[in-house]
């Protein structure tokens, strides 16, 4: 189950980022009778902060993102001096230098992850064909906010296994007792979705239906399931016959403030 202590803030943005949904939509979760909590696109992990679980089994493909929860779980400590000598470097030519480093220490590296992410257009993480990082310089000039608890987020992220790989690897450990929280990628049948372009692979409607059949597999051995998704046709079809809400939220991930409007995501209880 949860644990009633209060929520952290992620210390990441993310595309796609679950904050707006923990603020209105925490009771589908705590309603729920579960002993651990189980994510297998973990991004900037606002819901397991937010529910602040006894015990957790994390997991996300992209490999630097997974390599940051572990430094700061291991030794935060470390990280957030480094953080700060690039909040006090932070220039145009810092960036891009930083940009094109690839630091050796996990706690150099955590840093370099978190002050590109603080300060780099919107907040993106993408990658060239290459595999290297390469969004360009921001208006954010802080990589210190006040809103950072790292000790706190090492707290909790003592109390969880981080892995890093495909998704269904990690649905298949999972039975009774476990609550699945599974927010990946939106993409819909015959079509892209708005994140392919920050990211280096699309995940493919084929990946989306591999996700249900896990799902459905760790259902049917007692775990509780609840995904988030785009509101579309093609996926209130592939998940007919669960419960199906929809969730209202502000649109911000695009690059023009007038874009940015209200819209809707599934929010679905298998």
């Amino acid at each position: 189950m949860s644990n009633s202590a209060s929520p952290v803030a992620p210390f990441l943005k993310w595309a796609g980022g679950k904050r707006w949904l923990m603020k209105s939509y925490l009771d589908s979760f705590t309603s729920l009778r579960w002993n651990r909590y189980v994510e297998p696109f973990l991004g900037s992990g606002a819901a397991f902060f937010a529910l602040n679980p006894k015990r957790a089994l994390l997991n996300d493909a992209n490999q630097e993102l997974v390599d940051t929860y572990k430094a700061i779980k291991h030794d935060w400590v470390s990280v957030v001096d480094k953080l700060y000598e690039h909040d006090e470097q932070h220039s145009e030519d810092h960036y891009y230098k930083m940009r094109a480093l690839t630091p050796r220490s996990a706690s150099s590296k955590a840093a370099r992850f978190i002050y590109l992410n603080r300060t780099c257009f919107n907040g993106l993480y993408r990658v060239n064909k290459k595999g290297r990082f390469n969004v360009p310089l921001g208006t954010k000039t802080s990589a210190i906010l006040d809103t950072d608890n790292f000790s706190e987020i090492s707290r909790r992220l003592a109390k969880a296994e981080l892995l890093s790989g495909d998704f269904e690897a990690v649905i298949a450990t999972c039975g009774a007792g476990d609550l699945i929280y599974a927010d990946p990628p939106y993409t819909v049948k015959h079509n892209t979705n708005g994140f392919l372009k920050y990211n280096e692979k699309l995940f493919s409607w084929a990946d989306q239906e591999r996700l249900r059949l896990g799902l459905i597999d760790a259902k049917s051995r007692g775990a509780a399931v609840i995904i988030s998704n785009a509101d579309h046709p093609s996926l209130r079809e592939l998940y007919d016959g669960a419960t199906h809400l929809t969730a209202n939220r502000h649109s911000i991930m695009a690059s023009e403030s007038a874009r940015r409007k209200m819209t809707t995501e599934l929010l679905i209880l298998l």
